[in-house]
């Protein structure tokens, strides 16, 4: 087999999880190289994964590893430049989430791949994970009837690496990093139907003294179809991850339940080695998961990215996507500064979306 040649940008949690998938899930693709700004660091996730090359240059490793795709699983302050580069090469993108910290580096990286001619992939797993696919083909059958509110949420009790809580390097605190997820799901669910408005509230509760980021987060979506839409996010939760959705209808409801629906409830006096993500201790009660990654959709997710590569086909999530959720998330910052409901379309000419909360006493950037 002719094979797809993928270098990863990253050596953290979720590029330990793309690995995963290529190597169980996707054997028509190869993953030839990975980047890590440490050389120790790259050359032993090199090593454990049987990749062929390592590089302490991220332009080096796009541009001389060979690759087809550059599978980007970086820090969010890097998504743009990344992508800017790996599109001058000619290669194509896989982008983890969120899409960039600005809009307006959103819209150049997706002219810049517009005019190389390479496909930006907007990995936002929760449009693949199996569980919340099925519910959303129970929802086209009619099974519930008319969609009149969505809800999901994302918790746990923190992020796993130092620069999700400098929000000069993610752009923003949990709403950042976990609440894309149901920002994207809504539209995924609803066919990207617009946005009529957005509403939020946010405060920092659990890590005061180690980030001026949102530690918890609740983010209303008005749609202009008339479908409320409800987020929760947190990173205050203890007890290990804690993933669900809920579809409310006018003939039915439907819950799904990523990560405690999929285990084995668990009492151990001594504990043992890994029940889900986050999870601080095993002792006592606990959900130990089966199949974490597949659960969650990345296996599918990068497959079908794989298949459109290899097939020239469009991506089912793109960097417009990754676009309508990040204006999405500037609008919640904005709300939870103003304290009002903020419509759409907004932009703000800010350096980061978290400056539209952090300093909401100066109002230039208001329409």
């Amino acid at each position: 087999m002719n094979r797809t040649k993928v270098a990863i940008l990253g050596a953290g949690f979720i590029s330990d999880i793309h690995l995963e998938c290529y190597h169980r899930f996707i054997p028509e693709a190869e993953v030839v190289a990975v980047y890590a700004r440490n050389p120790e660091k790259a050359q032993a996730f090199a090593e454990k994964h049987h990749i062929p090359q390592w590089y302490d240059d991220y332009e080096k490793a796009i541009r001389e590893s060979g690759c087809e795709v550059v599978d980007i699983c970086l820090p969010n302050f890097l998504h743009a430049k990344a992508t800017l580069i790996a599109a001058d090469a000619h290669k194509h993108i896989i982008i983890e989430k969120p899409l960039a910290v600005t809009l307006a580096e959103a819209d150049a990286m997706i002219a810049a791949c517009e005019q190389n001619g390479v496909k930006l992939m907007y990995a936002e797993e929760l449009c693949f994970a199996p569980k919340y696919e099925r519910a959303r083909h129970l929802v086209k059958e009619g099974a519930v009837g008319e969609i009149y509110m969505l809800k999901q949420s994302e918790k746990h009790s923190g992020p796993h690496s130092d620069w999700f809580y400098d929000v000069n390097l993610s752009g923003g605190g949990v709403l950042m990093d976990m609440g894309c997820h149901a920002l994207g799901w809504f539209r995924w669910m609803l066919g990207n139907a617009p946005v009529a408005s957005v509403y939020a509230t946010m405060s920092t509760v659990l890590h005061k003294g180690r980030t001026q980021g949102e530690d918890n987060s609740v983010v209303i979506v008005e749609f202009k179809n008339g479908v409320t839409c409800i987020a929760e996010d947190s990173w205050a939760k203890h007890g290990g991850m804690d993933d669900r959705s809920e579809i409310y209808g006018t003939g039915g409801v439907i819950y799904a339940d990523l990560f405690m629906g999929n285990s084995a409830v668990t009492y151990s006096k001594n504990g043992y080695g890994y029940a889900m993500e986050k999870a601080d201790t095993t002792q006592g009660w606990s959900f130990t998961v089966f199949e974490e990654v597949f659960n969650q959709g990345y296996p599918h997710e990068l497959k079908h990215f794989i298949e459109c590569v290899r097939e020239d086909k469009t991506p089912l999530v793109t960097g417009e996507d990754g676009r309508a959720v990040l204006e999405i998330i500037y609008a919640a910052y904005a709300s939870a500064g103003a304290g009002k409901k903020i419509s759409l379309p907004f932009t703000a000419d800010v350096a980061k979306p978290i400056d539209l909360w952090l300093n909401s006493s100066i109002n230039s950037w208001m329409w």
